[in-house]
């Protein structure tokens, strides 16, 4: 498909799409007259001659300063080059490519007074699959996500490094030339357009939701494949119990681990055991937990559908022609729900280690075996995976520590407040790897399990599980090398093999 930039509301499908499949954008006819009329705006407040800032003064604490008319060009390739100040590791091609359709969605917004050849010039970057080198430190998520938004505009202008289509590193001037496109020379204001936005971090809270999604449902097969391996009941997941306290993600959870249990014969074997009351917490409250995670994806959804539905810049073009400075620019709607994001997935994994450690101990695994192993004590089973997960959990919760309520003042105090948005960003994307690991060694262990308890079976959806991780692990059995084993599920994890075996048996979602 084809992405049209600049009509109405960019979608997050639309940027995971762009991002990470390549799609190609495209600037409609009324993107260009839309790009014309703000263009013709600055253009007279050039003529003008009043000094205005982003055209005829310099930037942050040095807007005060009035740039003569034959040096404001020059302003914008400076501005440009002295912001590419990033250093660290090198941002992965799919962050870079959706902060950069999401840019050029503003840029094509027509408040940000660009020349419709410079937005265009933008998407052949994208559409050639010329992704810029960018790197992991710059950004304070404030004024813009400055730093790596400069060192796109770099590229643009024939400078920097890109990686090309085929991952190879090049010098932006010869990577621009192979491709048949030209170095861009910024009129004034389009330097400070180009780097004025909070689509950094935005890109990435899209591509997280996206991932988030498949692992909250992924979390719901887990606990399940969990609650039965530990001759747990299903009568909690009862929809009627839910509507007590109808939160609405506590209710996609219960109604997930109803339909994931329903048909066990695991179940029904102890359904009238007097000795187990209640199920433990890890157990019982999964829908409540998952289910508020849920809830909190919802909002951080509400948040990215309005930042993409925005017109970011500063300063903006109005419809009226009038040129305003404004403060849209500032992270701070995006950086909290990152951080939200981050916290509640750490919860969600530290529930999943504790059923993973229930499973392992034969005080509390209802019969079997301790650690999963063939014969304990000369076997260790799966008791270093737990740690391994332990780990993962505890750096999680590491991560979930707010970024967005950290702020050091810069630009000699005149910018004295910032979101700290793109490192929100960065550690949610940490998140959310070590959260599909956490979920790969549960999904381990409670297939490794369930296997313990032939003949008795799961419910069939989760018995495809088993049969399928197992089939990919070895299943139980003597000791043997357990990271390739944690690393195959893992894959599943990533690339939606398990969720998409889940579909033929149970529907997760309406679309």
């Amino acid at each position: 498909m084809t992405v049209e930039v600049g009509t109405g509301a960019l979608t997050r499908a639309q940027v995971v799409a762009v991002a990470r499949d390549f799609e190609p954008v495209r600037l409609s006819e009324s993107v260009v007259a839309s790009l014309t009329r703000g263009r013709a705006a600055i253009d007279a407040l050039v003529a003008s001659g009043r000094p205005v800032y982003g055209l005829s003064t310099g930037f942050g604490a040095l807007a005060t300063t009035f740039i003569s008319p034959d040096q404001r060009r020059e302003l914008q390739r400076a501005l440009i080059r002295s912001h590419a100040a990033g250093v660290g590791a090198e941002v992965e091609t799919e962050v870079v490519r959706a902060m950069m359709v999401s840019r050029l969605h503003n840029l094509c917004s027509g408040v940000s007074g660009v020349r419709p050849s410079t937005a265009q010039a933008y998407a052949d970057l994208l559409n050639q699959g010329l992704t810029p080198v960018v790197h992991e430190f710059g950004s304070l998520g404030c004024s813009g996500d400055l730093a790596p938004l400069a060192h796109v505009a770099l590229v643009l202008m024939g400078e920097g490094e890109v990686r090309d289509r085929g991952g190879q590193r090049r010098r932006a001037i010869d990577a621009l030339r192979d491709a048949g496109l030209a170095p861009v020379e910024l009129a004034e204001k389009e330097g400070l357009a180009l780097i004025n936005g909070t689509d950094g971090m935005l890109g990435q809270l899209v591509l997280a939701l996206a991932d988030i999604e498949d692992l909250l449902d992924l979390a719901d097969v887990a606990a399940a494949l969990s609650v039965q391996a530990l001759r747990g009941t299903d009568r909690v997941f009862d929809a009627a119990i839910h509507a007590l306290r109808p939160h609405p993600g506590q209710r996609v959870s219960a109604a997930h681990l109803a339909a994931l249990s329903a048909a066990s014969p695991m179940i029904l074997s102890h359904a009238e055991d007097p000795t187990q009351v209640q199920d433990a917490y890890s157990l019982r409250c999964a829908p409540q937990v998952h289910g508020a995670a849920r809830d909190t994806m919802a909002h951080a959804i509400r948040v990215a559908e309005v930042e993409l539905a925005s017109a970011i810049d500063n300063p903006s073009v109005l419809a009226d022609g009038r040129l305003v400075s404004n403060g849209n620019f500032h992270g701070a709607p995006v950086g909290y729900v990152l951080d939200f994001l981050a916290i509640v997935l750490a919860d969600v994994a530290s529930m999943s280690e504790r059923r993973t450690d229930r499973l392992l101990d034969p005080d509390r695994n209802f019969g079997l075996p301790p650690f999963l192993a063939h014969d304990a004590g000369v076997n260790s089973g799966l008791m270093i995976a737990q740690y391994t997960q332990a780990a993962m959990v505890s750096e999680m919760k590491r991560l979930a520590a707010p970024a967005s309520v950290d702020s050091i003042p810069s630009s000699g105090m005149q910018e004295d407040h910032v979101s700290m948005g793109w490192h929100a960003a960065r550690k949610l994307r940490r998140a959310v790897d070590a959260g599909r690991d956490v979920l790969a060694i549960e999904l381990v262990a409670g297939a490794r399990a369930m296997a313990l308890r032939a003949p008795l079976e799961p419910s069939p959806v989760i018995g495809a599980v088993v049969a399928h991780v197992n089939a990919a692990t070895g299943g139980p059995g003597h000791d043997r090398w357990l990271a390739p084993e944690l690393a195959a599920v893992g894959d599943m994890v990533r690339n939606g093999e398990l969720l998409d075996l889940v579909g033929r048996y149970v529907a997760l979602r309406d679309e």
